[in-house]
């Protein structure tokens, strides 16, 4: 393998690249759909409940785990159905792994969701 040289025109072209794989993600996944749903609905409950900064810190690594995780997801999906389009149980298995990757992680950030929240929202009514 050769070593190529280091060049700002393809760092720059692989920003542009990585941006419309962004813009595909949440243009075209409807799962990520309601992940931008819930993160708008978080931002906005964040923004009017005052969160702290490590708050704030943990809500954005949540957000940002799941939408990564989404995208690592719908990729496998695509690649997947792409070289095998027709039933295959180790392309199951491994769609089924990938989604629940992102399972796991949105559920851990509900439940970080819930204990920087619930007690903002309680204190409300004290």
């Amino acid at each position: 393998m050769e070593n190529k040289r280091f060049s700002i025109k393809d760092r720059i072209y692989s920003f542009k690249y990585a941006g419309r794989g962004v813009v595909r993600l949440v243009s075209r996944e409807h799962n990520a759909w309601i992940h931008c749903a819930v993160t708008v609905c978080v931002i906005v409950a964040g923004g009017l409940l005052g969160l702290s900064t490590f708050e704030w810190i943990a809500v954005i690594l949540c957000i940002g785990a799941v939408l990564a995780a989404e995208g690592v997801n719908s990729a496998i999906e695509a690649l997947c159905d792409k070289v095998s389009p027709e039933y295959d149980e180790a392309i199951k298995h491994t769609k089924d792994l990938a989604a629940g990757a992102v399972l796991i992680l949105a559920v851990m950030s509900v439940i970080v969701g819930l204990l920087i929240f619930v007690p903002k929202v309680l204190s409300l009514f004290h």
